[in-house]
C-alpha cells in the first residue's frame, strides 16, 4: 500500500549553511515531507491515533532544526527522516524536500535544495518447500526470484532439509529451507511477491497441505503483529511447525518473533524419527 501523508511548503526559520554570517543571522527555510504508509486501519476506524499526524511532522522538523545549526541541509533533511521514521512506525519511505531561497550565492534563482528518500528496512522472513518435481531447483529458482524483488535483500538462506509431509501425510517428502532479509516492503506487498513467485514458477490451486511444485510463505517481517482475510503475521502456524523452525534457527536463531527466541522454540520441540532430516542436494 503506498497511501501518502504530506505537508508542503512547511517554513522553518533557522542557522543552518556554510557561511558563518548564515549560522549566526538565520534565514527561512521551505520544507515538503512526503511519508509513504498504509493508512487503511487509521480510516477504517476513523481513529486520529492511528494516524500519522501532520502537526506531528511539523513539530519534529521544528525539533530537528532547533537541535542545529547544520552546514549542510543534507544533514538537517536526513534528520528529519531519521525522527519520522523512529517515531511512527507505520511510515514505511519518507521523502523531505528542503528548499533555500536565500542562499548566498552569486546568481539568479527561485531557490535551490535537496530532496532526500529513505526506506524503512525491516527483517524479513520466508519458508520455503517443494514435494513435486526437481525439488531443490524449485526452491533455489524461488530464492532466485526473492533476490530479483525490488526493496527485498536476502542475507541468509538455510540448510536444506528432508522433511515429512505434514497435514496430509499420503504423498511423497519435501525438501524445505528459510531464508531471512531486509525489506522496504509493505506486508502484503512481500506477501503479493511470494504468490507471484509461486505462480511465476508454474504452482496452480489444489488441495490444501497437498503436493506442491513451490511454497513460498511469508513468516514475518520486522516486529509487524498483522491480521487481515488475506494475511496474519507471524504466520500462524510457524511455531508448531518443525519443517519451518529447524532450517528458521539454523540463520536466525537468536531473533524473537511475537516475544519468542526462534532458537528456543525449536530447541523445545520433539521431533519424530526421519521429520526432518539434513538434505544434501543434488
Amino acid at each position: 500500500m503506498n497511501d501518502t501523508i504530506f505537508v508542503t511548503n512547511l517554513c522553518i526559520v533557522g542557522r543552518h549553511g556554510v557561511n558563518e554570517e548564515e549560522r549566526i543571522l538565520g534565514q527561512r527555510f521551505f520544507l515538503d515531507i512526503e511519508v509513504k504508509t498504509d493508512a487503511r486501519r487509521a480510516s477504517e476506524h476513523d481513529d486520529y491515533r492511528e494516524a500519522i499526524c501532520y502537526a506531528t511532522l511539523c513539530e519534529l522538523a521544528q525539533t530537528v532544526s532547533d537541535k542545529g545549526p547544520y552546514r549542510l541541509i543534507e544533514t538537517f533533511a536526513e534528520r528529519v527522516i531519521a525522527e519520522i521514521l523512529a517515531r511512527f512506525d507505520a511510515a514505511t519511505a519518507v521523502l523531505v524536500r528542503i528548499r533555500k531561497p536565500g542562499a548566498p550565492i552569486s546568481a539568479s534563482f527561485d531557490t535551490v535544495g535537496v530532496e532526500l528518500t529513505r526506506l524503512r528496512q525491516r527483517t524479513v522472513g520466508f519458508a520455503l518447500g517443494s514435494n513435486v518435481g526437481e525439488k531443490s531447483s524449485q526452491i533455489r529458482a524461488a530464492l532466485a526470484f526473492l533476490e530479483a524483488v525490488e526493496g527485498m535483500e536476502i542475507q541468509k538462506v538455510s540448510s536444506f532439509y528432508k522433511t515429512a509431509p505434514w497435514g496430509k501425510e499420503d504423498q511423497d517428502w519435501f525438501v524445505n529451507a528459510c531464508a531471512v532479509g531486509q525489506t522496504s516492503l509493505t506486508p502484503h506487498q512481500a506477501l503479493r511477491a511470494a504468490k507471484e513467485i509461486e505462480v511465476q514458477l508454474g504452482r496452480t490451486p489444489g488441495e490444501r497441505w497437498g503436493p506442491r511444485l513451490i511454497d513460498v510463505d511469508l513468516l514475518f517481517l520486522g516486529e509487524e503483529e498483522f491480521a487481515s482475510p488475506a494475511l496474519t503475521l507471524p504466520h500462524p502456524e510457524m511455531f508448531n511447525r518443525a519443517f519451518v523452525m529447524v532450517p528458521l534457527a539454523e540463520i536466525a536463531g537468536d531473533r524473537k518473533v511475537a516475544g519468542r527466541r526462534i532458537g528456543d522454540v525449536t530447541a523445545g520441540l520433539t521431533l519424530a524419527p526421519e521429520e526432518v532430516e539434513p538434505y544434501a542436494v543434488p
